[in-house]
């Protein structure tokens, strides 16, 4: 491999969550007044803060969302990925075939991690290597999380890839001197490909790019 440690995100790139979480903020948002489309949220949100999220809600909304927005739009998602949330096609055949140190780090709060990759099957190949921006205490497009897990690891940054489907998280791991593979399968690798990754659109296809010159 040219790299000597992996570092995926969590949602949209080892668990296909993006849509139905973005569908229950629609739905949500419409209860408050506000028309937003799933295409719009997905362009908006995807690999967003939660706190992000529900800057700009208010901000189209014109007044504050209820205190227990968050809490409520948190438990909906829960209840929807418990039912149908499911794997990235292709993710687990390439966490059996690593033959290097990997991680999980994600935007979302480690409970929300854990429950989503335990759903998915996904969790006994991460365990604890989990790392949680809520627990760093920075959030993408900042490098922080990126290199607090790279520092863990013992891993020079530049020695990390990381595995990524947002604008945010590309930004993110760029900023942190990493190489970023853009996870690109609806056809948003442009975009990912602006913000420093080199996009690809089917996950059977990474080993191959990690075992390129970083």
């Amino acid at each position: 491999m040219a790299f000597d440690a992996i570092i995926f995100d969590c949602d949209g790139t080892l668990v296909d969550s993006e849509v139905l979480g973005n569908q229950v903020l629609v739905e949500c948002v419409a209860e408050l007044g506000l028309e937003i489309s799933l295409e719009e949220a997905l362009a908006q949100f995807t690999g967003g803060k939660m706190a992000d999220v529900v800057t700009a809600i208010e901000q189209w909304l014109g007044f504050p969302v209820p205190e227990d927005f968050v809490p409520e739009l948190r438990r909906k998602m829960s209840a929807v990925f418990a039912e149908k949330l499911q794997p990235v096609e292709g993710v687990e055949a390439i966490l059996r075939d690593l033959r290097l140190p990997y991680c999980v780090a994600s935007n979302g709060p480690r409970d929300k991690m854990e429950m989503n990759l335990h759903t998915t099957g996904l969790l006994p190949y991460f365990r604890e290597r989990i790392f949680s921006a809520y627990e760093v205490g920075s959030w993408k497009p900042e490098p922080g999380l990126f290199l607090h897990a790279a520092q863990a690891f013992g891993i020079d940054p530049e020695r990390c890839a990381v595995v990524e489907d947002s604008v945010a998280g590309v930004r993110a791991g760029r900023a942190a001197g990493m190489t970023v593979f853009g996870y690109a399968p609806s056809g948003n690798g442009a975009l990912l490909a602006q913000a420093g990754a080199q996009p690809f659109s089917q996950m059977g296809g990474l080993l191959a790019l990690l075992q390129q010159p970083g």
